[in-house]
């Protein structure tokens, strides 16, 4: 009797301190651990999973907590990790899963701060994916969308900064896409479209590794117009047969057409001083007898910024850039804003329809512009050549490269380049061509663009800089870029 009580207090005291545990804890048989937020425990789980690369499992464990407690804390963010273990997996199927998942969290909690941040891999779903420049550009332009929706959405966001230097990346990938085809067009003649995809360029993509390349070869575009032009055949305004232009409207053109050519020029030597093409820029200028305009010192300090932002590919990288799927953006600017709304692009129909109204001796002055700007042309008469015109032919019904056409008498009224002898060598001759002409005096574009009573100009925004510091501020080594033979 006396051992039986022992026993029976120690199997007393066992059954109170079970009880005693049971009352702290409930037991979870879905998580199989012990907890009094079950909801939690699942979260817990789900995350585990990840970490250990379960993607399934996580998945399971996410959606039974988000059909087993709708209520839950968790549930915003059980949704968007269910998109993240799709983002994780990796895969093409999985990350279009992904994207799909983040579309749906921002549908139900647009007002969550994590909506950003599922608009955020969104975007780097289709940055992820993009190719190099020459090949498919779908997912370089949906990355582009979806970083300009972020940062025009989530103004407030601290994802901004990541969101912008990406989409600078981007748009370097589509600026040198479409710096390709317009050099494409421009190696076949093709003024217009060359001239369309250029143009659309420079204003869209400002911080473009290589737009003075591209204003470069915009002003090139409208010297080979010019030339062009000169070749086609002059007739009688009284009497215009298919393919002449009258002398006074052909002459217009061509001061039109250099003047957007001088315009392309001197963009470069104001907003890219330091940059290769600066030099050439000038030459051209003083080939087509026109101002040459000074930097500002707020220009040269910009355009110094956005170079030193930049960093070359080591060979390296080049080397496996060949192999690699994705593009090579070590080029793009670090520093600056991206362009978030798309300018009006220029169409190239609308180059071809100001040539053919020249070549056939319209009057372009009840047009309004010409060249690139938007003009309303009536519709074309039976004697007038169609606005699409091939590229291997000449609009002004002549075969390309054709010698039969005889070129028109030199007006001494008309502004027009001089070409020498040697085609490298830029240097503007007199009508005689022995003397060399002195060059034009340096002008400041900004200066004359501005009130000079303007209070809120910058001291910096209105000086113009010196040679020093130009000089001193472009780089030591040229880019080695084929540079295209001048006209």
């Amino acid at each position: 009797m006396s051992r039986r009580i022992p026993l029976i207090a120690v199997l007393g005291m066992l059954l109170i301190f079970t009880a005693a545990c049971t009352n702290k804890k409930s037991v979870n048989p879905l998580a199989n651990v012990g907890s009094k937020q079950p909801d939690k425990v699942l979260f817990d789980k789900a995350m585990d999973a990840m970490r250990h690369n379960r993607f399934d499992v996580a998945r399971l464990t996410l959606q039974t907590l988000i059909n087993t407690y709708p209520d839950s804390e968790f549930v915003a963010r059980a949704k968007l990790a269910v998109g993240d273990s799709w983002y994780a997996e990796g895969g093409t199927a999985a990350l279009a899963q992904a994207e799909q998942e983040y579309e749906d969290f921002k549908t139900f909690f647009p007002n969550m701060p994590e909506a950003a941040e599922a608009q955020l891999k969104v975007a780097n779903i289709h940055y992820q994916q993009m190719e190099k420049a020459d090949r498919d550009y779908t997912h370089a332009k949906r990355a582009e969308d979806e970083y300009r929706s972020l940062i025009l959405e989530f103004p407030d966001s601290k994802l901004l900064p990541e969101a912008k230097q990406r989409l600078l990346e981007v748009q370097e990938v589509l600026g040198e896409r479409e710096f390709e085809i317009g050099r494409f067009y421009y190696l076949r003649e093709s003024y217009p479209a060359s001239i369309a995809r250029l143009q659309s360029l420079v204003e869209r993509y400002p911080l473009y590794s290589r737009a003075d390349e591209a204003l470069y070869l915009l002003g090139q575009n409208y010297e080979g117009q010019i030339t062009r032009l000169r070749n086609a055949p002059t007739c009688d305004a009284k009497g215009l047969p298919r393919g002449c232009a009258a002398e006074a409207v052909k002459a217009k053109y061509i001061e039109e057409l250099a003047k957007h050519a001088s315009d392309a020029y001197s963009k470069i030597l104001t907003r890219y001083p330091i940059m290769d093409r600066s030099d050439d820029a000038k030459k051209r200028l003083a080939a087509l007898h026109q101002p040459i305009p000074r930097p500002t010192k707020a220009a040269v300090a910009l355009n110094k910024a956005e170079d030193a932002s930049r960093r070359e590919s080591t060979m390296s990288q080049r080397l496996i850039g060949i192999i690699k799927k994705g593009p090579d953006m070590a080029t793009a600017a670090k520093v600056g804003e991206p362009t978030l709304v798309d300018p009006t692009p220029v169409s190239a129909s609308q180059v071809v329809q100001g040539e053919a109204m020249a070549a056939t001796g319209r009057d372009m002055s009840r047009k309004g512009s010409i060249g690139v700007e938007i003009v309303k042309p009536d519709l074309p008469s039976a004697n007038e050549p169609p606005p699409d015109t091939p590229a291997g032919s000449s609009p002004f019904g002549q075969p390309a490269g054709s010698t039969n056409a005889q070129p028109p008498a030199p007006d001494p009224n008309e502004l027009k380049p001089n070409a020498p002898a040697d085609p490298n060598e830029l240097k503007p001759t007199d009508s005689t061509g022995n003397q060399a002409l002195p060059p034009p005096p340096q002008v400041n574009e900004i200066q004359q663009g501005q009130s000079s009573s303007s209070p809120t100009a910058s001291a910096d925004n209105s000086i113009p800089a010196s040679d020093e510091e130009i000089s001193s501020s472009k780089k030591k080594k040229k880019k080695g870029m084929k540079k295209v033979i001048p006209f």
